[in-house]
């Protein structure tokens, strides 16, 4: 569960660590949103060149981001793996059965850069800023209360079920699991048996321990208090850096969507 915190790092000094809460986050959540409106192919190395600026100005280490990109961007290459050899009428060429087309391979840089600009974004905001001073900075924001109780309490309990499952999958390799070896891609009846029992106990096991959990807050007068205040850190005034990096990052958000839109005309 060590690769999945995220606040190992937001304890470091540099300029973005010192960025106010609130207007990094305002900032570069628009600075994805810009990053998810382009779709000329031109303005992709502007992205990456973007988000590997601030990334070097997070001060954070290449292998924070690397380990962290490793699982989703395994997912977002099983899915367009394809697409070069699949989409679009112009052959770029042809070897055998296999067949390279210039509108599938455009496809396929454009998502991969999309998909690498944003999460390196927020990788930079999660990496840099503690958890529950992003959430006061949310709630700041006007996100209702009852949404960031539910943030804070599935990352909380996050952790817990990976715990959980640890020891679940401890207990059953020392009751033989996973012992004998098995061939590549060969479908076994039993070990499926097994793990789908596993995943159905462990729904059952959260489930029971958010009962708990809710039980316990309300015992405890949760939802019959008054407004919570916000905290200081989210609240305090921005200083003129943290002004100044917002003032830069909107700009570059806001000349990304004019470019793309100069671009398609």
């Amino acid at each position: 569960m060590g690769a999945a915190s995220l606040d190992t790092y937001v304890h470091r000094e540099s300029v973005i660590h010192r960025w106010s809460p609130r207007l990094k986050l305002v900032s570069l959540v628009a600075l994805m949103f810009a990053f998810a409106m382009v779709r000329q192919l031109t303005l992709v190395p502007w992205m990456l060149g973007l988000a590997a600026m601030l990334y070097g100005l997070s001060g954070l280490p290449v292998s924070f981001l690397r380990q962290r990109l490793s699982y989703p961007g395994l997912f977002i290459l099983s899915l367009v793996v394809v697409l070069p050899l699949t989409v679009g009428d112009t052959v770029l060429g042809q070897w055998g059965w296999l067949t390279l087309r210039q509108e599938g391979l455009q496809a396929t840089l454009l998502i991969v850069g999309r998909f690498l600009s944003i999460l390196t974004l927020g990788f930079i905001l999660l990496g840099t800023t503690p958890f529950l001073t992003l959430l006061h900075a949310m709630r700041s924001l006007g996100l209702p209360t009852i949404l960031a109780d539910m943030t804070l309490l599935s990352y909380r309990y996050l952790f817990e079920i990976a715990a959980m499952l640890a020891t679940m999958q401890q207990a059953m390799r020392l009751r033989g699991f996973g012992q004998r070896r098995q061939r590549w891609l060969r479908i076994n009846g039993q070990m499926m048996q097994q793990l789908a029992m596993l995943a159905g106990n462990l729904l059952i096991r959260s489930y029971e321990q958010s009962d708990r959990v809710y039980r316990a807050m309300r015992l405890r007068g949760y939802g019959y208090g008054g407004k919570v205040a916000v905290g200081q850190s989210a609240a305090a005034q921005p200083s003129t850096l943290s002004w100044g990096l917002a003032a830069v990052v909107l700009t570059a958000a806001v000349s990304l969507v004019i470019a793309e839109g100069l671009l398609r005309l």
